[in-house]
């Protein structure tokens, strides 16, 4: 066989194999697993969309927040939380118990208590998505007697409309450009391409991507869902108290619902948007002080994970340079107020 017929059909494998990644996110998560495309992540999300060299910084996991070799208390510890919360930010080693269990929000999990343990629940948000979370209801983790029973599923009859929508769902133009990007884009020097572009962008036209809010000083670059004044996520979007203790109202709602279902302890997390600690004061509008409104509100029943206060407190970086999320130590001090929390519960069943 000619060498130019075989190299035809190689670039129509590798066009086919790019084609298809593109299209299923789960095929193109698979190959970053592998190591055959480079994790589009590995510099944190704010950078991925922005492409500003002076924010670049990969991401490094943090270190276990609790010793290996150390005692751990006979609890049982849940959590309802977003990406905050999700592996390898926080799994077992950084906890002093037993058993761990994370429920991301919006994908329902069933679970079995263990009635010999302390079980304990941590509902965690961050601040921004806290009125997407209590403005419907709440039921991600599902309690039930014996998670070996199958659970009936309702009948779901697929119509030639469902099926047409999700067909439109899965190769519609945006996520597959979205994921082909990832796929060809986002290696070492195509980067260095991309990093060119946002600099000048910047430096020419004042402009980052819409996705991403610099602020005034030009030190920090933000999540646009924080700033953006026209959405319910913003750090500066007003919240008057009648809603106010409309959510606080589901909060308790939540948490007596799970207290009922078999837990002991029941407690909320915000944890803060970045732009809330960093530029509380470069919004169109004031801050609303939602977390310390909710936390300090005489309606809470619940007790909470407080973490704004020490972070206004702070003086050292708890945010990623080139993220959203919190850096290692942020990230401890969340952990050290879980831990407290933990210390303060008695483990040993009446």
């Amino acid at each position: 066989m000619k060498i130019g017929v075989i190299a035809r059909y190689l670039i129509l494998l590798v066009s086919i194999l790019i084609y298809v990644g593109s299209c299923s996110t789960d095929v193109m998560n698979s190959v970053q697993r592998e190591g055959l495309i480079p994790d589009d992540y590995r510099f944190g999300d704010l950078y991925r969309m922005a492409n500003l060299p002076q924010f670049k910084a990969r991401q490094i996991p943090c270190p276990p927040a609790y010793p290996a070799n150390a005692p751990r208390k006979p609890i049982h510890f849940y959590i309802i939380g977003d990406s905050f919360s999700e592996p390898p930010r926080v799994t077992i080693k950084d906890l002093p118990v037993e058993h761990f269990h994370r429920t991301k929000w919006g994908f329902n999990r069933r679970v079995q208590l263990d009635t010999t343990r302390t079980n304990v629940l941590v509902i965690e948000t961050v601040e921004r998505h806290f009125r997407d979370q209590f403005g419907r209801y709440i039921n991600d983790l599902e309690v039930v007697p014996d998670t070996t029973t199958i659970a009936p599923k309702p009948e779901n009859r697929l119509t030639w409309q469902a099926f047409s929508k999700g067909m439109e769902t899965l190769f519609s133009r945006d996520a597959v450009e979205a994921r082909l990007e990832t796929i060809l884009f986002f290696t070492d020097w195509a980067l260095w391409f991309k990093d060119l572009k946002g600099r000048l962008t910047l430096d020419w036209f004042g402009r980052v991507n819409p996705k991403t809010t610099l602020t005034p000083d030009g030190k920090h670059l933000l999540y646009y869902l924080d700033t953006d004044t026209s959405l319910t996520n913003s750090s500066f979007k007003p919240m008057p108290e009648m809603l106010l203790n409309r959510y606080i109202d589901s909060v308790n709602v939540v948490a007596d619902r799970y207290k009922k279902a078999g837990f002991d302890q029941v407690y909320l997390s915000i944890i803060p948007n970045k732009t809330s600690i960093y530029a509380p004061n470069m919004g169109p509008l004031p801050y609303n002080h939602l977390i310390e409104r909710v936390q300090h509100s005489p309606r809470l029943t619940i007790p909470t994970i407080d973490i704004y206060t020490p972070y206004k407190a702070s003086r050292i970086p708890l945010y990623e340079t080139s993220d959203a999320h919190w850096n290692c130590a942020g990230r401890a001090i969340w952990m050290k107020a879980v831990t407290n929390r933990l210390n303060e519960i008695s483990a040993t069943k009446q």
